[in-house]
């Protein structure tokens, strides 16, 4: 059994297809979480989730990119996946996120943080920054509030990300569990050093099919814990080889499962059970 942490079946890539690929992926024995941008594509992860009784579910969140209406491209240079779109701006509504979250199948509040990659240079960059900062901060409180993880999403970010997250942490010591992990990095990109950081203040790192093409992370996953790990396709980005140049599904997370156990020299089904395990107990499954 797998679980593809985080997927969006509920942008409109999938449009055409989703219940077909959900329907699929259960029946290979594939879990999913599909995670939300903004106010529209949360309600859809969780109207996806409402259709199916067991293995599909929602996270719902305002993504720091929809604070500005901006153009966003990619051109796949960087094996992420190709896009192109507007994204239009939306002003973080608590008590919308609120009821939202409230759905019995909503296990988490994502994907929300900060990205710094995407930002137009011609605006007025302290604020728009200070934005993301604010908001992020808000919907870490409804999640605490709430007892629900985040799921975080940091782009060309982490120094900022960091100070935030350790003053939440200290500020909100009443709502931050001791014993388990109370949020997750998700597509980590960063080094060893970063990656304890984030695990000294409670969270856990997501690794994407990222690593079955590049090594930058070989070393870094050698050395984890496999019980900090999780794994997630991004689909429809960030597709895995054999498949690249292809849009991602939640199916094809097993090749982030067995890069992991080629890199750690363990067996497949170990990772694999591992994972699912602390996604489970993660997400309260």
């Amino acid at each position: 059994m797998y679980i593809d942490t985080h997927c969006h079946l509920n942008f409109k890539d999938f449009r055409a297809d989703a219940d077909e690929v959900i329907k699929k992926t259960i029946a290979a024995e594939t879990q999913m979480i599909l995670v939300g941008a903004e106010q529209k594509t949360s309600l859809r992860a969780v109207e996806y989730a409402k259709q199916y009784p067991e293995g599909v579910y929602a996270a719902i969140g305002l993504h720091p990119i929809h604070l500005e209406e901006m153009h966003i491209e990619n051109d796949d240079e960087n094996g992420e996946g190709e896009y192109n779109f507007i994204a239009r701006a939306e002003e973080f509504n608590y008590d919308n996120y609120e009821k939202l979250a409230k759905f019995e199948k909503v296990v988490a509040i994502g994907e929300i943080g900060l990205d710094y990659y995407h930002l137009d240079p011609t605006s007025d960059l302290a604020a728009v920054k200070r934005k993301q900062q604010e908001v992020f901060i808000q919907q870490l409180l409804l999640a605490r509030n709430l007892n629900l993880p985040a799921i975080i999403h940091c782009r060309q970010a982490h120094d900022d990300l960091l100070a935030i997250l350790t003053d939440f942490k200290k500020n909100y010591s009443d709502l931050i569990p001791s014993n388990k992990p109370w949020g997750v990095i998700h597509c980590f990109s960063g080094d060893e050093d970063l990656a304890w950081k984030y695990f000294n203040l409670g969270l856990l790192i997501s690794f994407t099919g990222l690593i079955t093409f590049s090594k930058q992370w070989d070393d870094l996953i050698r050395k984890t814990p496999l019980d900090k790990i999780m794994i997630e396709t991004d689909a429809p980005y960030m597709t895995p080889e054999p498949f690249r140049g292809q849009r991602n599904e939640p199916l094809l997370v097993q090749y982030v499962a067995q890069r992991i156990a080629e890199i750690k020299n363990v067996k497949f089904e170990r990772v694999a059970e591992i994972t699912f395990s602390t996604a489970k107990s993660f997400f309260k499954l």
